[in-house]
């Protein structure tokens, strides 16, 4: 085995070339997985954003209920 073979950068690349070799195996690239990962994170800000506006519309109505209120008060 060369000096090269044995230097950590090898190995860890052979390592992860290894690992991309079984996902692919098992059906699952390393550029499919990286696709669901990003996939998946976009879902879960379009549900924050989601949440946001609805915390926001309940915001603008309890707002609009203290101001009714408030009105019916000055009556």
């Amino acid at each position: 085995m060369s000096s090269t073979e044995r230097s950590p950068a090898v190995i860890g690349r052979r390592s992860s070339l290894e690992r991309e070799r079984e996902r692919e195996r098992e059906g699952e690239s390393e550029r499919e997985v990286r696709e669901r990962e990003r996939g998946e994170r976009e879902r879960r800000e379009r549900e924050r954003e989601r949440e946001r506006e609805r915390e926001r519309e309940r915001e603008r109505e309890r707002a609009e209920k203290r101001e009714r209120e408030r009105s019916s008060l000055e009556i």
